[in-house]
């Protein structure tokens, strides 16, 4: 485990890492999960699989034994079917360099802040719906969408993600005419 590698613990749902100031760091610069009350921190099932990828993390079971990258992303699916979709969007919006946190809160599955911006500093600027290139959505699907988006004071973006695993956004807004 090199010196910038956080260890991390994957039990039942939950991705944990150690209590050190190398996964405190992983919080403060880039807000990756949150803060527990034992001042680890708890991450998403997609931050942990991001930052296994860009290998931030050293990802552990119960009994210390390692988990790889795509052993991981098996559990994770059985957990998460739409994780893959999710994950796409996720991680081609941190590469671009802005925070991506989830928005449950606002029936959404992300919030994106403008770049130099961390949650808590300011509101998100957009709520962001990944989606398939072969998934329909309906018009009412969409219209909810839209309104969710608005009602936040966000710009909406949807997220669409090809077979290959790359994405193209289409921000959405309303508009008086």
């Amino acid at each position: 485990m090199s010196k910038e590698t956080v260890k991390a613990i994957f039990v039942k749902r939950r991705v944990v890492t150690e209590d050190s100031d190398a996964a405190r760091e992983l919080y403060n610069q880039s807000r990756y999960g949150a803060v527990t009350e034992d001042n680890k921190i708890q991450l998403s099932l997609i931050e942990a699989l991001y930052l296994l990828d860009k290998k931030k993390i050293e990802l552990v079971d119960a009994k210390d034994k390692k988990i790889g990258q795509d052993d991981f992303l098996k559990k994770a699916k059985k957990l998460e079917p739409n994780l893959w979709i999710r994950y796409c969007v996720y991680r081609d919006i941190r590469n671009r360099g802005y925070i991506i946190k989830t928005a449950l809160k606002f029936g959404a599955d992300f919030r994106v802040y403008d770049r130099g911006v961390k949650p808590g500093e300011d509101h998100a600027r957009w709520i962001v719906y990944p989606v398939h290139e072969g998934e329909h959505l309906t018009w009412y699907e969409f219209a909810a969408k839209n309104r969710v988006a608005h009602s936040t004071k966000k710009r909406l973006l949807i997220g669409i993600v090809d077979d290959e695993g790359d994405v193209t956004y289409y921000e959405i807004r309303w508009m008086r005419p």
